[in-house]
């Protein structure tokens, strides 16, 4: 007769199936889940190049053919969605609070989705690998999906940028 709290020598076999079968699914779902999100956002980890006097980053599209990147706002690490038709940065309200942004003058904004209510902004420091911009224009948009940050023209038109076969390269020159 086995101890109480012991499995049986008969039930042993099913117990280290199930066990294997739990670690082996846990470790699929693990690293499927990361290999979905390079898919939505395959620019992570962002590499910059120095070429003469510029800076240089290329980002790869995602499957939607948008472009993605990591990068920071106030040292709050946020996504970044790249919008040549925004005309500022605009940020959602609960990374806005994450990162100490304070509410300016109230306006309007035109989105996809409607007419919304906005408030100015100034970023004091917004990161996209080595580049670095300091005072931005921006707003905070308590109607946008709180995760992700439109990256407009009042950082894109500072840049210089080409695209070609699903790779755009942003560069800014040092002066």
């Amino acid at each position: 007769m086995s101890k109480p709290g012991f499995i049986k020598p008969e039930n042993r076999y099913l117990f280290y199936f199930a066990i294997f079968w739990v670690v082996f699914l846990a470790a699929a779902a693990y690293l499927l889940g990361g290999w979905d999100s390079r898919k939505t956002n395959p620019n992570q980890q962002l590499v910059s190049h120095s070429h003469g006097n510029a800076t240089e980053i290329k980002l790869q599209a995602n499957r939607q053919g948008h472009y993605l990147a990591n990068g920071t706002i106030n040292n709050q690490n946020v996504t970044f969605i790249l919008d040549t038709g925004a005309t500022t940065v605009s940020v959602p309200e609960s990374i806005a609070n994450k990162a100490g942004l304070n509410r300016g003058m109230p306006g309007h904004a035109r989105t996809a989705a409607g007419t919304v209510n906005v408030w100015s902004t100034t970023i004091r420091e917004l990161r996209l690998g080595d580049l670095t911009f300091n005072n931005v224009p921006g707003t905070i948009n308590p109607a946008m999906d709180r995760d992700m940050v439109l990256l407009g023209m009042s950082v894109l038109g500072q840049l210089n940028f080409s695209q070609q076969s699903g790779v755009l390269t942003l560069s800014l020159e040092t002066r």
